[in-house]
């Protein structure tokens, strides 16, 4: 892909000085878009302050509005007035809370909800999610997008087993629909260990808020269960953190450097895994210290190499794995064995555009084992993957004439991700980020 003489290559910014900068980032895109399916289901209006605005939770805007939602957005202030959910055509793009979350609410809806998305959103794993529903009484049409929920206006519920090794996603997804079910849901994991945790978590405790009760498992076991029972889903003002995730590449711009990089607005307590970097980054020989609400970390003058588990923060792996490959001793990155459903085949991708630059990089069953080695420039595929792209980003700080194609897939999450890295390394402009 990418090789048609029409590509669309960025020439990846090289320093060779330490990045000195203070970056605000926009709303997390996780929490933005449970909080608009929890408000279009909600019993009143709600308001959504600090909402991401990107490709991923504009699609969620329009799938909602199309279902009878009505929804007026005006930057990142969001009005959501619930209304009766009809038939409708939903597009995904390439956003898993939307392929995996609104088959659930599509069955809420009077008439066929159809489902489509970007070509390379065909291969993503659907059917967990698709035959829970159809163990529930749903009928629906197809195994993967393009698909059919043929909605009839209400689900009784029950209980209903799955396993969601694959991604945490089924399990919100059913639990954030879960309460307008007549009889409520049990949704019973049986299978593998589920990965991010965190985000069902998130799920759990943003339910909660909307006065919806739920039980939830303890521990981290290999078979788990949710309940929720019925009710209505109370209207919440919600108020949005920034996306610690996407906050990552910038953190890690310090610590491949030995410079410094401050996010305002840090969370003092959050389910949002990308928190867990502070404590990857530390491992690695940074220093990472919130004062006052503002996280900063101060890159080391060696980054060591790291062995750790991903599993239940996986979507940290590209950065990791960039740190990884400029770091001065090996890595093994374990427990992610599941990011080959994510947006790309994420392992592949990571070994494959590290090794083409003079990388050393080996897949494992369920994971990337990298040795350092000196990289050369090159381009770097991003796989239609945000995540990627930001990964090339990060290499091309140290290594110098690195072009990335597509850097545009960054939209998906963090729309104005080029200029905030550009005022980041330009010393005229370090507080010129996104406004909040």
């Amino acid at each position: 892909m990418g090789d048609d003489g029409h590509v669309n290559l960025w020439p990846a910014p090289y320093v060779d000085a330490p990045v000195h900068a203070t970056v605000t980032l926009p709303g997390s895109k996780s929490i933005t878009n449970r909080a608009l399916i929890l408000a279009a289901l909600a019993d009143g209006p709600s308001t959504i302050t600090g909402a991401l605005r990107s490709r991923d939770t504009n699609l969620m805007i329009t799938a909602l509005r199309a279902l009878g939602a009505a929804i007026e957005a005006e930057g990142d202030v969001v009005t959501i007035s619930p209304a009766p959910l009809g038939a409708a055509a939903v597009d995904c793009g390439l956003a898993g809370t939307v392929m995996r979350f609104l088959p659930p609410v599509a069955a809420l809806a009077s008439g066929d909800v159809t489902f489509v998305g970007d070509e390379q959103a065909r291969v993503r794993p659907l059917r967990t999610i698709l035959d829970a529903l159809r163990a529930l009484g749903v009928h629906i049409d197809g195994d993967a997008l393009p698909f059919t929920v043929h909605g009839t206006g209400a689900l009784r519920g029950g209980a209903v087993t799955i396993d969601a090794s694959g991604s945490s996603q089924f399990v919100s997804g059913l639990l954030l629909s879960a309460p307008r079910f007549d009889d409520g849901l049990v949704v019973h994991h049986n299978g593998n260990p589920l990965p991010s945790m965190p985000h069902i978590e998130m799920t759990v405790e943003m339910l909660r808020r909307a006065d919806v009760r739920v039980q939830a498992p303890a521990h981290i076991l290999k078979e788990q269960t949710w309940t929720v029972e019925p009710g209505p889903i109370r209207a919440v003002d919600w108020e949005v953190e920034p996306d610690l995730s996407n906050a990552t590449p910038f953190l890690a711009a310090a610590a491949v450097t030995g410079g410094q990089v401050s996010i305002p607005h840090w969370p003092e307590v959050t389910t949002q895994p990308g928190d867990v970097i502070r404590e990857i980054l530390v491992r690695m020989g940074a220093e990472a210290r919130v004062f006052d609400g503002v996280l900063s970390v101060h890159g080391p003058d060696r980054l060591a190499g790291i062995d750790i588990d991903l599993h239940d923060v996986g979507e940290l792996t590209p950065t990791v794995a960039a740190l990884a490959a400029l770091a001065d001793s090996p890595s093994t990155l374990r427990g992610i064995g599941h990011l080959r459903g994510h947006e790309t085949d994420r392992l592949a991708a990571l070994s494959t555009e590290i090794n083409r630059l003079g990388g050393k990089v080996t897949e494992t069953e369920n994971g990337l084992e990298i040795v350092p080695a000196a990289l050369y420039g090159g381009r770097w595929h991003s796989y239609a993957d945000h995540r990627m792209a930001t990964a090339g980003a990060i290499l091309g700080l140290r290594v110098p004439g690195i072009e990335i194609e597509d850097i545009g897939t960054t939209a998906k999450t963090l729309p104005n991700f080029v200029t905030l890295w550009e005022q980041m390394l330009d010393p005229v402009a370090t507080d010129k980020g996104a406004a909040h």
